[in-house]
């Protein structure tokens, strides 16, 4: 099956081109001229894009406020987003990237580089895919379930969790919080399953090379984002202390994952130099990027 790419833009030349340079490099399109438009066509689609593509300067809904819609729809936050805008400020830039989005290309652009950022993308894509439909299978398996009760707290069910590797035994589940939590199932069992399905997707040589990754976690009705790292260290086997720090919650879209990512490299440095930190206040950081975040840009 070709991928999908969605291509909005309210220049009908451009449009127009896109179209044509896509699908004779074996893409499929679908087309919009605004975010509201897009937004329609995306809740008839039965097949999710690979990538969506868009313009900011758009009458209607805007490009901004077409990102902010899709961060804050679970059916498609995880859908790669790049922006492809003749706003060429540095500050346009920063603050396209600061909203979360994947790429920001401006006009007029190289044909290469889009189609070097879109090859990039689905690889990624494909990646990512395996790795989730690894994690179904490996977790039916188990027969676990883990669903939040309609009483509780979202807050609750938001778990941080550091893992390392070890030569002998594995994934070994390092600490976690909140640690008072009488999780239904063991959370040991959870980190050490999802730190060995990515080891057997990238290889236990690429693994701390990867960026963070954002996965569907649906025995366990909840979202994971992991974080893969590592320091040197000649007694192990590859040459290095392999980590993973980890958020589960049931509720983590591309929009949140830009800022847990920095405060999980903040920790990341921490673990490297050998430096004291406390997991509570990490995970309240990432308490309130879930939680009071997503209640301001509603």
């Amino acid at each position: 099956m070709k991928p999908l790419i969605l291509v909005v833009e309210d220049n009908v030349d451009l449009l127009y081109n896109l179209n044509l340079m896509l699908e004779s490099n074996n893409y499929k399109t679908i087309t919009a001229k605004n975010g509201k438009v897009a937004l329609k066509i995306l809740s008839e689609l039965e097949q999710v894009p690979d990538i969506i593509i868009s313009d900011i300067m758009m009458p209607e809904m805007d490009g901004y406020e077409f990102f902010r819609a899709i961060s804050n729809e679970p059916r498609w936050n995880r859908i790669p987003f790049v922006f492809l805008s003749a706003r060429t400020t540095p500050k346009d830039i920063r603050l396209g990237k600061l909203l979360g989005v994947d790429d920001y290309l401006t006009k007029p652009f190289d044909e290469k580089d889009l189609l070097a950022i879109i090859s990039g993308r689905i690889a990624r894509i494909n990646r990512v895919k395996t790795l989730n439909n690894k994690i179904d299978e490996v977790f039916s398996t188990m027969n676990i379930e883990m669903k939040m009760p309609a009483t509780s707290e979202q807050g609750e069910f938001i778990c941080l969790l550091l893992t390392f590797w070890d030569d002998k035994f594995g994934p070994e589940l390092n600490c976690y919080y909140p640690e008072e939590k009488d999780f239904s199932i063991s959370l040991n069992d959870i980190s050490n399953q999802l730190f060995s399905v990515a080891t057997s997707i990238y290889g236990h040589d690429k693994i701390t090379k990867a960026e963070g990754v954002l996965l569907n976690i649906d025995n366990l009705n909840s979202r994971g984002y992991l974080f893969f790292d590592s320091y040197p260290d000649k007694e192990e086997r590859f040459g290095e202390k392999q980590y993973m720090i980890a958020v589960i919650a049931p509720l983590i879209n591309y929009f949140h994952t830009l800022k847990i990512k920095d405060v999980f490299t903040d920790l990341s440095d921490k673990i490297k130099n050998k430096l004291n930190w406390n997991i509570e206040e990490y995970w309240k950081k990432i308490y309130d990027i879930l939680l009071i975040e997503t209640a301001l840009i509603e």
